[in-house]
């Protein structure tokens, strides 16, 4: 007689899940939040200055993934510009290729704007301007909506939309690496200070008090300043400050839970400590924890967009939200700047927000669904 087929899910996660989706705004920001980040993870195929595919003299090509050098096609440059009039003209006339839908990459100057950078976007430029600044070689005179600039270019006629694509990718995984190694850290030493309690609580309670009431934007100002800017650095810089948000409700949680009955039942049968803690008290603080995330993710991201603003973030050139919001404090005359700066965060954060209220209402034992 074969065994009956348990739920993927148990009652309880079921009724979480249940009360996730009834918050329809973060149920719906969720689900938006995840189809804007996976386009950006593919950030590559839909803004880049180079075809996805090119079939050159019978030959199959994707420089998308592989450089050739520019002898390929009959140059002696040792790296192909595909957007040069030469390069598209000779493959054009010896085969084809296919562009990303946006023929930009984030870090791709337009050298054809009709007037000094910042330039606005190609559908606020006269008509005559429309076509005759974004050429592409002669068998392409450049009409085509992937050769625009659909928000305009910014100081250093770099195309705005393809640096939003990248730099939100480069934000969105930075938050979420932050707020899982902080995680980590903060649910580790939480659960430590919880669980032991006595002298080690009251030790590390102390170090956390006096670590917490440093002036955390000062420090990273200072340690960014004298560090090489770079992705791992500024992760690590700011994951020494991140971790205490996590500490107080998982330890709070510990604290309670470490007493309960069946707690002392385990320590009576011999249960070592780190099962306990891992098997027994991790899945019920870990309720509290998640409800967090999203917010913690949202402060990371605000972080870094305030660090590259003041010029202490990623590299220079990096394709960066705060380098725009710099961008357009720098730039008043090009308005579309800010525009663009303010509803991109502004929508990830959004996003965000509601998503952490959803799931809060999800591990609230008090809502239930219906």
């Amino acid at each position: 007689m074969s065994k009956p087929k348990r739920p993927f899910f148990s009652p309880i996660n079921q009724r979480r899940l249940q009360n996730f989706k009834a918050n329809k705004r973060g149920y719906w920001a969720f689900w938006v939040f995840v189809v804007l980040f996976m386009l950006t993870l593919f950030a590559e195929v839909i803004a880049n200055d180079r075809p996805i595919v090119v079939s050159y003299k019978g030959e199959i090509l994707f420089p998308i993934v592989v450089d050739y050098q520019e002898d390929k096609f009959g140059g002696f440059l040792a790296q192909t510009d595909y957007r040069t009039d030469y390069i598209s003209d000779e493959i054009n006339a010896n085969g084809w290729m296919v562009w990303p839908p946006i023929r930009y990459s984030y870090g791709t100057v337009n050298s054809n704007i009709p007037h000094s950078a910042p330039t606005e976007p190609w559908w606020l430029m006269d008509a005559k301007d429309r076509c005759s600044a974004y050429p592409l070689g002669d068998s392409d005179p450049g009409c085509t909506l992937g050769n625009m600039n659909w928000l305009g270019t910014d100081d250093q006629a770099r195309d705005v939309l393809a640096r939003i694509i990248y730099g939100s990718r480069i934000s969105i995984l930075f938050g979420l690496a932050l707020t899982f190694a902080s995680a980590i850290v903060g649910v580790l030493a939480g659960a430590v200070q919880g669980y032991f309690g006595g002298r080690t609580d009251l030790i590390m309670q102390r170090f956390i008090e006096i670590w917490s009431s440093m002036p955390v934007l000062y420090i990273l100002l200072i340690i960014a300043a004298i560090l090489p800017p770079g992705f791992f650095i500024l992760l690590g810089i700011m994951l020494l400050f991140s971790w205490t948000a996590f500490v107080g409700i998982v330890r709070a949680e510990f604290l309670r839970a470490r007493n309960f009955e069946y707690v002392r039942a385990a320590r009576a049968l011999g249960v070592g400590n780190i099962t306990i803690m891992w098997r027994h008290l991790l899945p019920n603080a870990m309720v509290a924890t998640l409800t967090f995330l999203p917010f913690i993710l949202s402060g990371s991201i605000t972080t870094l967009t305030s660090l590259d603003f003041l010029g202490f973030g990623l590299p220079p050139g990096s394709a960066s939200l705060g380098e725009l919001v710099g961008q357009a404090k720098a730039n008043l005359q090009a308005p579309w700047l800010g525009i663009t700066a303010f509803v991109t965060l502004g929508l990830i954060l959004s996003l965000l927000i509601f998503i952490g209220e959803a799931v809060r209402d999800a591990f609230d034992p008090r809502k239930t669904f219906g």
